[in-house]
């Protein structure tokens, strides 16, 4: 999620006819963002729109508003903002995409896929947008179509990480678990101190019922960065697997400490409870 910077407002007719005041809430929107006051940052450049709703640098605006109230966790005012964003630059790569990763955030998935789709029209040899929508398209377990982005980026980039990262959770996703550790041994090999490359083997260990490799490598992700929900996640599942109740719901409630949300966990404390 990035942010536009707006330049050259002095030039627009607006902005001359009333700049100071407009450029003001902009300045201020923008001091606000430096000290990490979001929500007061997105007050002024809602300010900024209201005096003038015809400047044509309400584009950015409205660009960086969407990425405020997505970081704020406001998705569905940020979906609008992009939208109102598209509706005056229709074919800015930048938001489609932005949308278009809030779409599949949101679960919209043939939304997000529709977005993705329109970007890569205009931009063909995109390799993020390509491994985003591919990835998108996994969930939907769509893998012919999964399978059709990752080749493509292989195509253009031989050596390409995403692209084995599709195919390795594409596995993964269809039971192949002895294809799936193969690519994840192979990118662990040249990336050994990739987290989350731990994590994602881990997961598939997890299923394949190799409970002790995933253990072994929810270990080494926590070595290997900064504890996060989603590793004690695993960690959890795994000693509940093993029939270990007492750590299995130490690992949830640290868990849900690092920001996992409790609903999640609902069928694991079923299981917990019947222990």
């Amino acid at each position: 999620m990035k942010f536009i910077v707006l330049i050259c407002l002095i030039l627009s007719p607006f902005s001359r006819v009333f700049g100071q005041t407009y450029v003001q809430w902009i300045e201020r929107g923008y001091n606000y963002l430096d000290k990490k006051e979001l929500q007061a940052s997105a007050n002024c450049f809602k300010s900024a729109m209201r005096l003038e709703p015809a400047n044509p640098n309400n584009f950015a605006l409205l660009t960086n508003l969407g990425t405020l109230q997505r970081r704020l966790g406001k998705k569905k005012e940020a979906l609008e903002s992009y939208t109102a964003a598209l509706s005056q630059q229709p074919e800015n790569l930048g938001v489609l995409d932005s949308r278009a990763s809030l779409y599949a955030e949101l679960g919209k998935i043939e939304k997000a896929i529709q977005d993705y789709s329109a970007f890569l029209i205009l931009a063909p040899e995109n390799q993020a947008a390509l491994y985003s929508r591919g990835m998108v398209f996994l969930q939907e377990k769509d893998f012919i179509r999964a399978q059709k982005d990752f080749d493509q980026l292989l195509k253009l980039n031989d050596k390409s990480v995403p692209a084995r990262l599709g195919y390795a959770l594409m596995e993964k996703l269809q039971g192949n678990f002895s294809d799936s550790e193969k690519i994840y041994d192979y990118l662990i090999s040249q990336m050994p101190n990739s987290q989350s490359l731990y994590l994602d083997r881990g997961d598939m260990f997890f299923m394949s019922r190799k409970y002790g490799h995933a253990m072994r490598d929810v270990n080494k992700a926590l070595q290997e960065g900064e504890p996060n929900a989603d590793l004690y996640m695993l960690k959890g599942k795994v000693f509940l697997a093993q029939n270990n109740s007492k750590e299995a719901k130490k690992a949830f409630d640290k868990a849900i400490e690092l920001g996992a949300n409790p609903e999640s966990f609902k069928v694991w404390k079923e299981i917990l409870n019947k222990k």
